[in-house]
């Protein structure tokens, strides 16, 4: 397994596999160019919009400590297919604990700690340690991740997201909302009423990189007033493609945990 597939998984906390909803998501979403919503300054656009953002503020998830456990399905660009078991533990805004497992392995094959200007990377399998500066995180995906960024991919809020700039436009079934960055164009889809993010799609601003990506978020469930989507999927693409499922079967908040990480003494370094 490489080690950038790896960190690929652990950071990007998306994954979901269900046919029928992503079908009806994808006739809603927009051709490639995400900026391309018709702004309309009519009184109820105006209020279409306000509304909608602060629907979107009330369900952005806040807390203080997260913990996960995760299936997490991998397969890349020629069918590959990686089975990992993640444990994943979060103290908000200093540190991310991640536990991979494979399954064909049965055991932990690497410890991950990430803080906010740091990354350690524990390789069980052939005994040895990494320390990295956050950076690295981006050099191995080719994405400009920053802690909070990563942190908000493993809980599931809105990632790369200007809200400054949001175009809105509501259609039968759901409500589009257009943005634009400094790295990328997104356009969520959200549910009518409650304004849940069902799908993210990220493109490129540069067109000479064309990086892409579908994040599809599904079987949300309530927890203390705030709702949290169990599975979830991510496709990505560059030069090459992967595709992420993530199954969270256990989750907690604001639980008193530890992010305790230990080097072995006889891992070497890299």
């Amino acid at each position: 397994m490489k080690q950038s597939l790896l960190l690929i998984t652990a950071v990007a906390g998306f994954s979901m596999y269900s046919c029928h909803p992503t079908k009806n998501i994808n006739k809603a979403i927009a051709p490639r160019d995400t900026a391309k919503i018709t702004v309309n300054t009519t009184a109820d656009s105006v209020l279409l919009r306000m509304a909608t953002l602060e629907n979107l503020g009330k369900n952005y998830l806040d807390f203080k400590t997260f913990s996960a456990k995760i299936k997490v399905d991998v397969e890349d660009s020629k069918g590959k297919q990686t089975d990992l078991n993640a444990v994943v533990r979060i103290i908000k805004d200093e540190a991310i604990w991640i536990s991979l497992s494979a399954t064909i392995f049965n055991a932990e094959v690497f410890r991950i700690l990430i803080t906010k200007d740091s990354v350690i990377l524990l390789n069980k399998l052939e005994k040895e340690v990494q320390y990295r500066s956050l950076d690295y995180l981006q050099e191995v995906t080719q994405i400009p991740f920053d802690f909070t960024t990563v942190q908000d991919l493993l809980i599931g809020n809105p990632v790369f997201f200007n809200q400054s700039n949001a175009v809105i436009k509501k259609l039968e079934s759901f409500v589009l909302v257009s943005t634009v960055g400094n790295e990328f164009k997104n356009l969520l889809t959200l549910s009518n009423g409650y304004n849940l993010m069902l799908h993210s799609k990220l493109d490129d601003v540069d067109r000479n990189r064309n990086r892409t990506a579908d994040l599809t978020y599904d079987d949300y469930t309530s927890n203390n007033g705030k709702y949290f989507s169990v599975r979830r999927q991510i496709i990505a693409s560059e030069k090459n493609k992967i595709d992420i499922r993530l199954l969270f079967k256990q989750f907690e908040f604001n639980k008193e945990l530890s992010v305790a990480f230990s080097v072995p003494k006889n891992y070497k370094k890299k």
